[in-house]
């Protein structure tokens, strides 16, 4: 994101660096609430990443209300509101924003392309049919679809469930000790290079708007972001289809070839093309080099088929 300078009324501009909303949560209340630290460390990098983004977006839209935004080093200033909503939604359309999407497609593909090759390779190395290999397949495609689709829908809804009682909290902090509420507004601002005469009034429309108070600290104290409402559903659908179109790769070869051991030549070559082509992919989507999480998601799946295919022979050959 760019540097955004912004002033509030009567006031000089304020540099505000393009740091994470996230990443700036003040101490007052860590004793409090040790689950929200735990809950925020375990999140992956690519949820958080987003997450960060939409929190500056949206911190930055609500401070330029009533004042003005900078540009381009201060060379355009925009006073119309409507022209600053245009701008940011130009700028945020640059970025991805389906993360949790990704996420959920991510998991699914890559445990899909993974488990059932492992297994398939494993009966294969214990001289199975085709036959046998694909029937086995294909219900622990089933049943692994099942299970992960379970486990992302009770992810989600703890996900909900942890967000509406901090929710229920800070409502609470802010109804019966708004002063310390306050006080936290100016820590979690100051550390944005602000002092007592720019945040003064940040914190005095905060107090008198308090639903924007509360979205406030839910984001920038506690770092959570409301879920949407359909989340653990979307997420349990996502999961367990992208595991079946993931599981069905490495099986497809005995549908065609008799021999087990052929067919597990053919899988080994289509699986490892979905593997390197998944993996290139996924590297796109999160940030990282992609011929590097290419190589690593390969790996890791050519291990697992290897290990269950030499525990498969080692056992055949007692």
């Amino acid at each position: 994101m760019s540097n955004l300078v912004i002033s509030l009324p009567v006031l000089t501009p304020i540099n505000i660096p393009p740091s994470s909303a996230h990443s700036a949560s003040p101490a007052l209340k860590t004793s409090q609430r040790p689950s929200t630290n735990t809950a925020a460390r375990t999140n992956r990098s690519l949820e958080a990443s987003l997450i960060k983004q939409r929190a500056h977006r949206r911190f930055a839209w609500r401070l330029c209300i009533g004042g003005e935004m900078a540009l381009n080093g201060g060379k355009t200033f925009v006073q119309d509101e409507e022209k600053q909503r245009l701008l940011l939604e130009e700028h945020t359309e640059k970025h991805f924003t389906a993360g949790e999407v990704v996420r959920d497609i991510i998991i699914g593909v890559s445990d899909g392309l993974t488990v059932p090759f492992a297994l398939a390779a494993g009966l294969s190395g214990a001289n199975a049919s085709s036959a046998l290999v694909l029937t086995a397949g294909l219900a622990e495609v089933a049943a692994g679809a099942i299970s992960m689709g379970l486990g992302g829908y009770l992810a989600a809804k703890s996900e909900a469930d942890h967000y509406n009682r901090e929710l229920q909290r800070e409502q609470e902090e802010i109804d019966t000790v708004p002063d310390v509420e306050a006080a936290e507004i100016a820590d979690i601002l100051s550390q944005y290079g602000l002092g007592p005469a720019e945040y003064g009034p940040v914190v005095t429309t905060l107090r008198n708007n308090p639903k924007a108070w509360l979205e406030f600290m839910m984001k920038f104290e506690l770092g959570l972001e409301k879920p949407e409402p359909r989340r653990a559903l979307v997420s349990a659908a996502t999961i367990a289809l992208s595991y079946v179109a993931g599981g069905l790769v490495p099986l497809l070869p005995y549908v065609f070839v008799p021999r087990a051991e052929r067919a597990m030549a053919v899988s080994v070559a289509v699986t490892l093309a979905a593997l390197l082509f998944f993996g290139f992919v996924k590297g796109r989507f999160t940030g990282d080099r992609p011929f590097l999480s290419a190589v690593q998601t390969t790996v890791v799946g050519a291990l697992a088929s290897a290990a269950a295919y030499a525990m498969a022979r080692a056992v055949q050959s007692i």
